[in-house]
């Protein structure tokens, strides 16, 4: 028993030189690891850089389109949206003239131009410097419907967007020539559009007008996005992302990009650098730009954030394939062009989906000096639309165009029936919600239709909202 106690003190003796060691080896192994943190922490920051700039050049690659525009040459006409001025005699100015007098465009000058011509980036930086997920945004097909378009400037628009579009987002380049007969486009353009790749030429067989030319392109796209594009266009880098991007993160959302505008007889290029308007119409149905409203304004959270607008212009937009089928694509009751835009605008936002400009996705159109060709069943369409959608409203319209109470429309009892299946808000649901800044006028039976002077057979009593303008004659 003397000996218990020496021992257990021996025992604890040794267990704590034990922990003493212990304790000894972490501290050395903690200031070691303290002294070299730095080193690792460079290491670490030079293998995020080095990530981040093969991410870049990842990124780089999957934004090349297919085809890459040759260099800028400063001093061929035209370069960079700059104005064409050509100094003629006689002779090349009858040529001007008469191209004018052709297609309401001077191709004379659209033929100076190059096909590949550059188009100075002016959107906003923070447009500019946005970065997109590549590999996650839908694949687009281009439909493009012509009728004797010209050489020039259909060629022109389909370079723009074989050279600005990613190829990894183009399907494929869709034109309808909607029964040209012009020689040129004939095999000439065959044999041309050859040689490009992801570029298919489909013809009619009869004159179909822009809606079922469109919708015939349609049938025919692989692409997940539709994106409808007019015949004398230039795209601006960047232009289609901003469009894909909004459509994978809301299906029923139809975008619109800001349209510019290009000269008919200059072709300079006239870009929107500040906020672009959005599309309304008045009571004879006639589309019209309008400022953003400051409900909207107030909405947004970014000043490149997508903007509501209650209609589009027509011409240029993006919808998913999908919906647009199940949206009713478009009223194939309509002829040639005009009216098409607000019914399908009145359509998507009255039956659960919406319409958006996109800041950040600019495309110029060539705005001829006359409309090129007739359009005798403007008035028909924009009954249907009237018919079909206004409910009650319509009466507004018909005051004001009385020849549309006598025009002959066709047969709307499909429109009907899928307004009925959508299950679709009325049009009064619209004017409250979508477009609440359209004055609705108070029109009193008998107390509608025209007021002429006696003494000045062309000037008339006209009327306009209150905030607008006076009555003025």
């Amino acid at each position: 028993m003397r000996w218990c106690c020496p021992r257990k003190l021996f025992v604890l003796a040794k267990a704590g030189f034990l922990l003493w060691v212990l304790w000894l080896g972490y501290v050395l192994l903690a200031r070691s690891s303290f002294h070299s943190s730095p080193s690792s922490s460079g290491e670490e920051e030079d293998h995020d850089l080095v990530a981040r700039q093969l991410s870049a050049q990842e990124v780089e690659q999957l934004a090349r389109p297919l085809y890459v525009k040759p260099p800028p040459d400063h001093n061929t006409p035209g370069e960079m949206g700059r104005a064409t001025h050509l100094n003629l005699g006689p002779e090349e100015k009858k040529r001007e003239e008469d191209s004018v007098e052709r297609y309401a465009i001077n191709i004379y000058a659209s033929d100076k131009i190059s096909l590949h011509r550059h188009i100075q980036d002016h959107r906003m930086k923070e447009c500019r410097s946005k970065k997109f997920e590549y590999r996650r945004l839908p694949t687009t097909s281009v439909i493009i419907a012509f009728y004797n378009e010209a050489w020039s400037t259909l060629l022109r628009t389909v370079h723009s967007v074989l050279e600005t579009t990613p190829a990894i987002l183009l399907k494929e380049i869709i034109l309808i020539d909607d029964y040209s007969d012009r020689g040129f486009l004939k095999s000439k353009l065959e044999d041309y559009f050859s040689n490009l790749d992801r570029v298919r030429l489909i013809r009619t067989n009869k004159r179909e007008g822009l809606v079922r030319a469109r919708l015939i392109g349609a049938t025919y796209a692989t692409g997940d996005v539709l994106t409808f594009l007019d015949c004398h266009c230039e795209c601006v880098p960047g232009w289609i992302e901003p469009l894909l991007e909004r459509i994978g993160q809301n299906a029923t959302t139809i975008v619109c990009p800001v349209i510019d505008t290009i000269d008919w007889n200059t072709f300079e290029y006239y870009m929107q650098t500040d906020e672009p308007m959005i599309g309304g119409f008045d009571w004879r149905l006639t589309f019209q730009w309008h400022p953003v409203p400051e409900v909207e304004r107030r909405r947004r959270k970014s000043r490149i954030d997508p903007i509501r607008s209650p209609t589009m212009a027509g011409g240029l937009f993006a919808v998913s394939k999908a919906y647009f089928e199940h949206l009713g694509t478009y009223d194939m009751g309509m002829e040639v062009w005009g009216g098409e835009n607000l019914e399908l605008s009145f359509r998507v936002w009255q039956c659960g989906g919406s319409l958006e400009i996109h800041p950040c996705s600019h495309v110029g159109h060539v705005f001829p000096k006359k409309a090129p060709y007739a359009r005798p069943n403007f008035l028909q369409n924009t009954v249907r639309a009237a018919e079909v959608w206004m409910d009650s409203y319509k009466q507004h319209f018909y005051n004001r165009n009385p020849p549309a109470k006598r025009e002959t429309y066709g047969d709307i009892s499909e429109r009907l029936l899928l307004r009925e299946r959508l299950k679709c808000n009325s049009f009064e649901w619209y004017l409250e919600n979508i477009y609440p800044e359209l004055h609705v006028p108070e029109d009193k039976a008998d107390w509608h239709g025209a007021v002429r002077s006696l003494g000045v057979n062309s000037d008339c009593l006209d009327y306009n909202s209150p905030e607008h303008n006076p009555t003025v004659l």
